[in-house]
């Protein structure tokens, strides 16, 4: 059979007229195509980031490193099905930066809403939140909510990252590369949410997804008193 009959066929078993030529399906016949492609030929959109639906309690900022951390994205990506890719968390420390950690992108909320399309606009733009105070979302304005597809309480919106604006490591501000439980040290934080104008600390305006300030120090008080859990961000790096 020459390769034009092999085409043929190929397009009747797809019920496509033989003039129309879909690149995508055609390769998936000869196993070349995307994994998981939909009809328009793009990958499947997938759970791929999360804030986690729990804090460290006791733990405060010593979760065991960044292998300690990861390990918990991982499980709680494994309670909602997809512990078939391998997740980091966003954290920074004095080795590796946060945005050289999370893959290339694109990232998905439990919404399946694209949070970024890349590592660049992950930190060129703002990730929509919700407003401070807001309790209820039923538009799903808000991109950053749990696996579950939960809203942060505001209590809990400071969230660890260790990282500037730019995801690379805030110098001293990584809980010993977590590895702490201190009171004689701290963790950056960014916010789950958007504080109201104006709101500021120490006179800085704080509004951003990863870098807003800093926390009272690593032990599980020390992480709650400014509003936080010991939450972090979680990504699938494939």
């Amino acid at each position: 059979m020459t390769k034009a009959e092999e085409f043929r066929m190929a397009t009747r078993r797809l019920g496509l007229r033989p003039r129309v030529f879909l690149v995508p399906a055609i390769l998936g016949v000869f196993g070349c195509a995307d994994e998981n492609p939909t009809p328009g030929g793009t990958t499947e959109p997938s759970l791929s980031f999360f804030v986690t639906s729990v804090g460290t309690g006791s733990l405060g900022g010593n979760v065991g490193g960044l292998v300690g951390a990861d390990a918990l994205c991982q499980n709680l990506a494994a309670a909602v099905g997809a512990g078939d890719k391998t997740w980091h968390a966003y954290l920074s420390s004095s080795n590796e930066d946060a945005r050289d950690r999370i893959g290339t992108g694109p990232w998905y909320n439990a919404r399946l809403q694209e949070v970024a399309a890349d590592v660049e606009a992950l930190h060129e733009n703002e990730i929509p939140r919700l407003l401070w105070g807001v309790t209820e979302d039923p538009d799903g304005d808000g991109l950053v909510i749990d696996e579950n597809g939960g809203l942060v309480p505001l209590a809990e919106h400071d969230i660890v990252t260790g990282s500037t604006m730019a995801g690379t490591v805030s110098e001293g501000r990584t809980c010993l590369d977590w590895t702490s439980a201190s009171q004689d040290d701290v963790a950056q934080v960014g916010h789950s949410d958007i504080a109201p104008p104006g709101f500021t600390i120490e006179g800085v305006e704080i509004q951003s997804w990863n870098s807003a300030h800093d926390t009272a120090s690593c032990t599980e008080q020390g992480l709650a008193e400014r509003q936080g859990a010991g939450r972090f961000y979680c990504f699938a790096i494939d």
